[in-house]
């Protein structure tokens, strides 16, 4: 590509360990800046009052829905492209690009018009009364019309990714989030001539954050790194490269909902214990957000190394690669273990003042976490299965960890110690997990290894 690439990690050639951090560290970086913006977003939006609260989070279910579709489709175009870029087709990664930007579009503005026209019956399937109906409307036409300025930059950085640059997405998420949080509360309260608009201010704030994006990510891939073609190909070509894309983006979406699908059984679970111990699960939640942000970011960074190498047929690379990011998270989360332990007593005082709860969220830090590592090596084979253009293995493996491990040993851990015995569960099920995934790698890259060398 004409592109300078001196700057950029060797994904072929380059040293895997630094390699793999030079791509990491801005992935961390940008996922902790639109973090803090999503609180900030959070907060203008509390607020306006709990009906407009309430409203916005009835939302979430909806937009995650078409997020995860985003999700699926940008780990799909990774792959594709980052496998054609290692075998040495640039022309066909532009292709790739090009057809993998249109897909996307036509999908989420299908999905928008079909989700604008059944916004009432939609969110009161969903249990929205009347109180909160009106901020709904007020906020989700408004993020219709625009979700396909949020979904195209997502599958703009899933190029860039697969061409090894992970600090341009991170800077364009991190300018998209602090434009977010400047406008939000000048829409939501009005300021100067600008009218006070509620929660259809916070989506105006959001839709004119991912214009922004969108500018900068087709003029970044057409214009300046000529990373992407311009127009739109004939249309058998691009039915034949959405239907690469589709085959690992369609599994890897819905990998991707069954995780919310899951944590819904859970706290389900956790409320025959009382309010009290749904409180916990959901403080714990955020709390292995935060604990797993390295393994998230390890998640992204490592598919396109491997999907590169894997169009160069340099196996031993993939399987260091996958060796030293599994060695470098188990210790990684371990200090994490060590630092939540010590701290438990502290961080539960922070998040409540009921005695109950605050020993629910320290049993949850005491044990859970302690399998954060192994959690690990789980998100990491499930999407080094993606990038190997394994899709269905990706899948299968998300619905053992869930419902054939998490949830029952779950459930069978409450019935024979109560809430502890429901962390306990857990963890023993991220133990089972992990070596199932490991060894299940192992040998889908052997065989990827032999049928290439036969």
């Amino acid at each position: 590509m004409t592109q300078s690439t001196s700057k950029r990690p060797d994904l072929l050639k380059g040293d895997i360990q630094a390699t793999i951090k030079q791509m990491t560290v801005p992935v961390l970086f940008g996922m902790i800046t639109l973090m803090s913006f999503n609180l900030v977003d959070t907060f203008f939006i509390s607020m306006l009052g709990t009906a407009e609260l309430a409203a916005v989070s009835f939302t979430f279910p909806v937009t995650f829905t078409v997020i995860s579709l985003a999700i699926g489709l940008s780990i799909g175009t990774s792959a594709v492209i980052a496998r054609a870029l290692g075998s040495g087709d640039e022309q066909s990664a532009r292709s790739d690009g090009l057809a993998a930007l249109w897909l996307s579009a036509y999908l989420v503005m299908a999905l928008s018009v079909v989700g604008y026209l059944t916004i009432e019956p939609l969110f009161s399937v969903l249990g929205a009364k009347d109180d909160t109906l009106p901020f709904i409307h007020d906020y989700m036409e408004i993020w219709f019309f625009g979700a396909v300025f949020l979904i195209t930059p997502m599958i703009g950085n899933a190029v860039l990714r697969a061409a090894g640059d992970t600090k341009t997405p991170s800077i364009l998420m991190a300018c998209a989030g602090l434009l977010n949080a400047v406008l939000d509360p000048i829409f939501i309260f009005g300021w100067g001539p600008v009218p006070a608009m509620g929660v259809a201010g916070a989506a105006l704030a959001s839709l004119i954050s991912w214009l922004l994006g969108f500018g900068l990510i087709l003029y970044l891939l057409m214009v300046r790194r000529k990373l992407v073609d311009p127009g739109h190909q004939p249309l058998k070509e691009f039915i034949k490269i959405s239907r690469k894309i589709l085959h690992i983006g369609l599994p890897a979406a819905g990998a991707n909902m069954l995780t919310p699908l899951a944590m819904a059984i859970l706290t389900a679970l956790m409320a025959s214990y009382g309010a009290e111990a749904v409180a916990a699960f959901g403080v714990g939640a955020r709390i292995e957000s935060i604990a797993s942000l390295v393994v998230l970011a390890l998640s992204m960074t490592l598919p396109p190394f491997v999907s590169q190498n894997y169009g160069a047929s340099t196996y031993q690379r993939i399987d260091d690669a996958y060796r030293s990011c599994i060695k470098f998270i188990l210790g990684w989360q371990l200090v994490v273990y060590i630092v939540l332990a010590a701290g438990a007593w502290v961080v539960a005082d922070l998040f409540t003042e009921d005695p109950l709860v605050a020993q629910y969220i320290r049993y949850f830090i005491w044990i859970l976490p302690l399998g954060y590592g192994l959690q690990g090596i789980i998100i990491l084979t499930n999407s080094s299965f993606n990038a190997l253009h394994l899709p269905m293995s990706a899948l299968q493996l998300s619905v053992i960890r869930l419902f054939v491990f998490y949830v029952p040993f779950a459930y069978l851990g409450g019935v024979l110690g109560g809430v502890m015995g429901v962390f306990v569960g857990g963890l023993i099920a991220n133990v089972f997990t992990s070596g199932l995934a490991y060894s299940w790698f192992k040998r889908k890259l052997m065989a990827l290894r032999l049928s290439g060398e036969s």
